[in-house]
């Protein structure tokens, strides 16, 4: 079947079209997360205490004090958020007084604190009646707050960036390994083949996140330490994979006449034998993109993975699990529906893609 005709094949699979869409909604919260989300500070992690474990809707009068540092550029917000968004006050009342703003701040169990913030603490205030128009503003946490008062829904949605960058570099580095291996083994055979069969045996024989967690363990914990110990787990499959194709693909006649026209191997493989071992690639790095996911969510579960503040989806199941059964399972089932979504986005469009460049379907 010509390649041409496989969009048309996937926008047949009504599942995969799904997905596909989901996955792409992903990205784009990804790319655009900091200005999606209500909390558009680095990390998500505007903390207020008093408003901790709030349900979903649950929204709440707020004064803004401007930061004093100046505004970072547009692109500095899109990829790292603004660090100067200024200093939020939960209030439960206020007044305007003649040397400034008297609020009383919120307390869910009891009357708060009661404080006078004067009006030089404002920017740009030519009158009292400012502050109620600019700097006094109510905000609405739409999937409630965490134990420590942030807003669930923006840490999901930077979340989300964490969860596809880890899919993305950890499949970019099993694809560069797996690919040099595979295509090695398969094509030159004999010892080499045996070596690289040797050590795909060996890691193969390791759980995968018992690996995960040794490398991890070795490189030490941090965003970056994550993507290199998942990526470099996730080779297996594809050395295997490509292997295969290679060694069914090398004494077909358009290699035969390569050989003879004096290509070198590497353009022989790079040319002729990866291209025509396209589609099982394909299916492979998507399977690996959703098995990238979960082990990133289960090494932040455990406490290895990316380190607080940074949000991630298993870091915010390992901080509010307990509350399942207290009453308030918000705080956690909200990223586990969130990795659930993504991870059966990736198996579905797995299987669709399969499907496709199934040669009996051709």
């Amino acid at each position: 079947m010509d390649r041409t005709t496989h969009p048309k094949r996937l926008m047949r699979n009504i599942g995969g079209v799904f997905a596909l869409g989901y996955i792409g909604l992903c990205f784009f919260v990804a790319l655009f997360a900091y200005m999606l989300a209500s909390d558009g500070s680095k990390n998500a992690n505007q903390m207020h205490l008093s408003l901790h474990s709030q349900s979903p809707g649950f929204q709440v009068q707020m004064l803004h004090i401007p930061s004093e540092l100046p505004s970072v550029s547009f692109f500095e917000k899109l990829f790292f958020g603004d660090p100067n968004l200024g200093t939020y006050y939960p209030i439960s009342n206020y007044r305007l007084e003649a040397e400034g703003v008297y609020i009383e701040h919120f307390n869910f169990d009891a009357p708060g604190k009661k404080e006078l913030i004067p009006y030089e603490r404002f920017v740009e205030v030519d009158r009292p009646q400012t502050i109620e128009t600019t700097y006094v503003v109510t905000k609405k946490f739409l999937l409630g707050t965490d134990l420590f008062g942030r807003d669930i829904l923006s840490r999901l949605l930077v979340g989300t960036r964490i969860s596809l960058s880890i899919g993305l570099i950890a499949v970019f580095i099993s694809l560069l390994v797996g690919v040099l291996l595979g295509s090695l083994g398969g094509y030159f055979g004999g010892n080499v083949d045996r070596l690289i069969m040797w050590l795909i045996n060996v890691t193969w024989s390791i759980p995968t996140l018992l690996l995960v967690i040794a490398i991890s363990v070795a490189l030490g914990k941090g965003f970056w330490q994550v993507f290199i110990a998942v990526g470099l787990t996730m080779w297996v499959e594809v050395a295997r994979i490509v292997r295969g194709q290679v060694i069914s693909l090398k004494n077909r006649e358009f290699v035969k006449a390569a050989q003879t026209l004096g290509f070198s191997s590497f353009r022989i493989i790079s040319k002729h034998i990866l291209p025509n071992a396209f589609g099982p690639l394909v299916v492979i790095t998507a399977a690996n993109f959703a098995a990238a996911i979960l082990i990133e969510s289960g090494l932040s579960f455990l406490g290895i993975g990316a380190q607080p503040p940074v949000p991630t989806w298993g870091t915010m199941i390992k901080d509010h699990y307990p509350f399942l059964l207290t009453g308030k399972p918000f705080m956690a089932l909200a990223p586990g529906l969130a990795i659930m979504l993504l991870v059966s986005s990736f198996m579905v469009l797995g299987n669709a893609l399969r499907d496709i460049y199934d040669p009996q379907l051709s």
